[in-house]
């Protein structure tokens, strides 16, 4: 696999790492990623430094799941590499016969192309505001 890959866009490259994800292609899930990339949960999964680190944190949490999907419900580029999401989650927990979903957001910082950092929010507002401004301060 090429180290770069091409990517006609963030909203693009961020759909199909989850794509990737809920089929359980953890190389093609990560491929968007540095291979410094930070993904931050401060709601409870802590800090993942490194693409090894982040796909191991994809493969632990999918395999909590039966069933898994995610929706792409909205995304938005502030602007200086800096982009914004919501996604729907929505899966069977294994041995359980219910759903569970969760909405969160996801804030993006990007570099050359690929993603640098992911900070994950379960407060969506909290998110749209950090992800403003994290653009301006990088303007």
């Amino acid at each position: 696999m090429s180290e770069r890959p091409t990517i006609p866009d963030p909203e693009d490259a961020v759909r199909r790492s989850m794509e990737a994800f809920d089929r359980r292609n953890w190389d093609a899930a990560v491929a968007f990623f540095t291979h410094d990339c930070t993904w931050d949960s401060p709601e409870g999964l802590g800090v993942s430094a490194g693409r090894d680190a982040i796909r191991g944190l994809f493969q632990d949490r999918r395999a909590a799941f039966e069933h898994f999907e995610q929706d792409l419900e909205e995304f938005c580029d502030p602007g200086n590499s800096v982009t914004f999401c919501v996604v729907l989650q929505r899966g069977q927990l294994r041995g359980s016969s219910g759903m569970v979903a969760l909405r969160i957001a996801m804030v993006f910082t990007w570099r050359d192309g690929l993603v640098e950092r992911v900070t994950v929010y379960t407060a969506i507002d909290q998110a749209r505001a950090a992800a403003k401004r994290l653009a301006q301060e990088r303007g």
